[in-house]
């Protein structure tokens, strides 16, 4: 019984692995095909409801030798290779072993963590690759910018017109860490609920 409860425990660490593999695939595949097929600095229109959506989503080949939003990009070479390449690499481990170690984490959690992962490792693989050229950028979006009544903008990031160009990787690290992060209000707010009534009712006794 023992064995079968251990080998259903490690599946249950194990298995969000999955996603990490498939994030790594897609984010890969989809970078070769565009590198294949279009040239860098050109885009292609991918979506286009009406004359005013023109262009909503676009798959635009840039590159980035920096970090997100291409900070860093001017780093030297060895300073660059240990703040993108081997920082993120330890970092990674660190995250993998505490994930394969903690048995606090629960289902959906461990699921968002492999996603993260995945989308950390195929962004790596292009440093260490592409290290020259670039990480492959090339899912261009619309961002509709926050403005003041007067038109002017809230706040400059916030009023760019387009997001910055990202890759496959990179939605999954937002999408999973978004989720992860209301994940852990949702678990913390049931935990608190459930000490408040535990204390209400030893206060009753």
């Amino acid at each position: 019984m023992e064995n079968k409860k251990e080998k259903k425990i490690e599946l249950f660490k194990i298995l969000p692995f999955i996603l990490t593999a498939v994030v790594i695939i897609l984010d890969q595949v989809t970078k070769c095909l565009v590198v294949k097929y279009i040239p860098q600095s050109t885009s292609y229109p991918l979506i286009a409801y009406y004359s005013w959506f023109d262009g909503f989503l676009q798959i635009v080949h840039v590159r980035n030798t920096g970090a997100a939003f291409s900070m860093g990009y001017a780093w030297p070479s060895v300073v660059r290779q240990i703040m993108l390449i081997l920082i993120p690499v330890i970092v990674i481990a660190i995250i993998i072993r505490i994930c394969l170690k903690s048995n606090d984490l629960t289902v959906l959690q461990r699921w968002c963590v492999c996603g993260i992962i995945g989308g950390g490792v195929g962004n790596i693989i292009d440093r260490i690759f592409r290290f020259k050229t670039g990480v492959v950028d090339f899912i261009d979006m619309p961002w509709f910018g926050l403005h003041q009544f007067d038109n002017t903008p809230i706040l400059k990031f916030l009023s760019m017109d387009r997001w910055p160009t990202f890759n496959v990787g990179d939605a999954f690290v937002v999408v999973c860490g978004v989720t992860l992060i209301i994940s852990f209000i949702i678990v913390y707010a049931k935990q608190s609920k459930q000490e408040k009534a535990k204390k209400a009712k030893e206060e009753k006794k």
